[in-house]
């Protein structure tokens, strides 16, 4: 190997280069298309598969491409305005799942102090959430909370266009992929987290707690009174259809919690036995 080829010394130069490509690829809203070619593995949800929803798809990315996301994120981070959603806890400093469930049980167990109250939580599971964002209505959301047209273009240009493959075994045929934010990108937890931004509460009595895809509908329920929570459901249903996500259904759970020593309010069903339906 040549003295000069060191990694060493390669080091400074390589990252002028990096560095260069990065910034044009900024200003013209433009991404190579070899640092978004994606190899999709899968990944066993479980110890024992049987089935393919038993898998969860990740996408490997090149180096160079994950250094590049970074940067973008950290960015995207710095500039997002203060009014965010406050209940969403995933991909924001100082916050994390215990927060999430923190805040969760204070806001039914406060309520379930009172008299003649009981809450309704529904637990929703999206079926590849990630997959499923549309990137042209996601540039929308983004330019609604003040990022950048140019870095907004470019976010679309990165979705769009991939070539991917997927690795079981042999490599299958390359494919162009022209939707999703893949498992394994490092900005598709943040870009989702923006995407589901205006998935909020309707009603005073609810909250819409969110951590990344997991999404918990609290409705504080008093006097037997469920107008506000079966208000908020029904549109949540549409939300997620004008959104391109779809509810798993047999992942889909409704808890309904009431004070201890307290028999459960008669709560009327949609479906019997099957709590609200969408």
């Amino acid at each position: 190997r040549h003295p000069q080829l060191r990694p060493q010394r390669m080091r400074r130069p390589a990252g002028w280069c990096v560095t260069d490509i990065f910034n044009q690829s900024l200003s013209q809203s433009a991404v190579p298309t070899c640092f978004k070619r994606a190899t999709i593995v899968l990944v066993p949800k479980k110890a024992k598969v049987t089935e393919l929803n038993d898998y969860r798809l990740v996408a490997l990315t090149s180096v160079i491409m994950k250094c590049f996301e970074r940067r973008v994120k950290d960015h995207i981070t710095s500039t997002l305005p203060d009014t965010l959603d406050p209940l969403q806890f995933a991909y924001r400093p100082n916050r994390s799942t215990d927060d999430a469930i923190a805040t969760t049980l204070h806001t039914a167990l406060t309520h379930l102090d009172k008299r003649n109250t009981y809450v309704r939580m529904l637990f929703i599971d999206y079926s590849s959430a990630f997959n499923t964002i549309v990137p042209f209505k996601l540039v929308i959301k983004l330019e609604t909370l003040g990022l950048d047209p140019a870095l907004c273009n470019w976010v679309l240009d990165f979705l769009t266009g991939r070539p991917q493959v997927v690795s079981v075994r042999n490599i299958s045929t390359p494919l162009i992929v022209n939707t999703g934010a893949p498992q394994g990108y490092v900005l598709s937890p943040l870009l989702y987290s923006l995407f589901t931004q205006d998935c909020v509460a309707m009603h005073a009595a609810n909250s819409i707690i969110k951590f990344a895809d997991d999404t918990t509908v609290v409705g504080l329920i008093t006097n037997n009174d469920e107008t506000a929570y079966r208000e908020e459901v029904r549109p949540l249903g549409m939300w997620c259809q004008e959104n391109n996500l779809t509810l798993n259904v047999n992942k889909t759970k409704e808890m309904i919690e009431t004070a201890e020593g307290v028999p459960p309010y008669p709560h009327r069903r949609d479906s019997s036995g099957e709590g609200s339906k969408f």
